[in-house]
């Protein structure tokens, strides 16, 4: 075992936090406040190669040791989780594209998601429905098949970019008497008749994200929109109904990116600790700075660790996902550490601030808010530990 970063890694991981330090972190509380889209921030981001095709081909695709993604994503949650998603929002439908799709749907879907560094576009993956949370088994949004076409309707809620995305890849279910192994994957491109945002939402944290509902009503795609192709879905589903092929598209991406959400978790954890460290050095009662009262000392001593230990355990299970397979769901124990020490280690940051942790002068009562979300969103705390059981009961 290497525990070192290599050189580039490093390299990479500087280049990002000087972003984060310089163009996020400046404007953060602004977008916290305002809810607007951070469109400024992502064409900053596009214009020096950080959110292009480009750099998930080279730094993410390429990247043998699956690292190179939780560092950028730690170093600009650090700067601000809302603007973060806004960002890397995009990964998750080209995630699943990519692991679904066609070279020729990457070939022509893959630079509408992105846009142009003049002019950039993101993309929003549609899973969640109102009444099924977590669970992808119950989505009743459906598509059907009319001729050379696909019919979808139905409605998505908790979409990421949902409304100012370019291109939506949309769940959906096709052989209802399949349950999850009877749904598919669709792409959507712009101005296509039938699909709309709804309402966004107003948010406890990460208000700089987009958040919206997506509706279908009689949203008619082409045959070849369906990820994979209409030929493979037909032969996914034959396959279903006679082996009882169990795993969705949706849930196979979900399994792959936890690190990746694992990784912004640390980031906001990271960002409250550094914080409240220097804080407590500076900050003096009875004569003394507080970091040397027993009291802060500790305080810090336990969130220091537990960042350690999560980002460890979101470097393990990057590794994993990239170079060989989970065998007791270690993304979703990732995943689960990772939110849980996050809110956990802002509570603390809150704490050892005092009343100035509770205002907003002060940003750690921001980084508080923003982190609840990630013991919740892409399955809950409560859903993780069901997967790492099953895995457990399993093996």
């Amino acid at each position: 075992m290497d525990f070192q970063l290599s050189e580039d890694q490093q390299t990479l991981r500087k280049w990002v936090h000087d972003f984060a330090e310089t163009e996020i972190r400046p404007v953060a509380s602004h977008y916290d406040e305002t809810e607007e889209f951070p469109w400024p921030v992502i064409k900053k981001a596009s214009e020096i190669g950080l959110y292009t095709p480009e750099f998930y081909m080279d730094a993410v695709a390429n990247d043998q040791t699956g690292l190179n993604l939780p560092l950028a994503l730690e170093e600009t949650c650090w700067g601000c989780a809302g603007i973060s998603l806004g960002i890397w929002g995009t990964g998750l439908p080209l995630s699943t594209l990519a692991y679904s799709g066609t070279p020729d749907q990457l070939m022509h879907w893959v630079p509408l998601m992105f846009g142009t560094p003049d002019d950039p576009k993101v993309a929003a993956l549609c899973v969640t429905e109102p009444g099924a949370g977590s669970d992808v088994s119950a989505l009743r949004t459906t598509a059907r098949r009319d001729g050379d076409e696909w019919v979808l309707n139905g409605q998505k809620i908790f979409a990421t970019n949902g409304g100012p995305a370019n291109v939506r890849i949309v769940v959906a279910t096709v052989d209802p008497n399949l349950g999850h192994r009877g749904q598919a994957a669709f792409i959507i491109g712009p101005d296509t008749p039938g699909i709309r945002a709804g309402k966004k939402e107003q948010k406890l944290g990460i208000r700089a994200s987009d958040t919206s509902e997506v509706i279908l009503e009689d949203c008619r795609i082409p045959l070849e929109n369906v990820l994979g192709g209409p030929e493979k879905l037909e032969a996914k589903f034959e396959k279903a109904r006679s082996e009882g092929a169990r795993s969705s598209a949706a849930l196979k991406t979900f399994e792959m990116t936890r690190p990746s959400v694992a990784a912004q978790a640390v980031g906001i954890a990271r960002a409250a600790f550094e914080f409240s460290r220097d804080y407590a050095k500076e900050r003096q009662t009875f004569g003394r700075p507080i970091i040397e009262h027993e009291g802060i000392a500790f305080k810090l001593a336990d969130m220091a660790m537990e960042i350690d230990a999560a980002r460890l355990l979101t470097w393990r299970a990057a590794w994993l996902a990239r170079n060989g397979t989970f065998e007791h769901a270690e993304g979703s124990m990732s995943k689960l550490k990772a939110g849980e020490v996050a809110v956990a280690v802002t509570e603390q940051a809150v704490q050892i601030l005092g009343g100035y942790g509770y205002i907003k002068d002060f940003p750690v009562e921001k980084w508080y808010r923003d982190a609840k979300i990630y013991t919740i969103f892409e399955g809950t705390s409560e859903i993780q530990r069901l997967v790492i059981g099953r895995a457990l009961a399993r093996s």
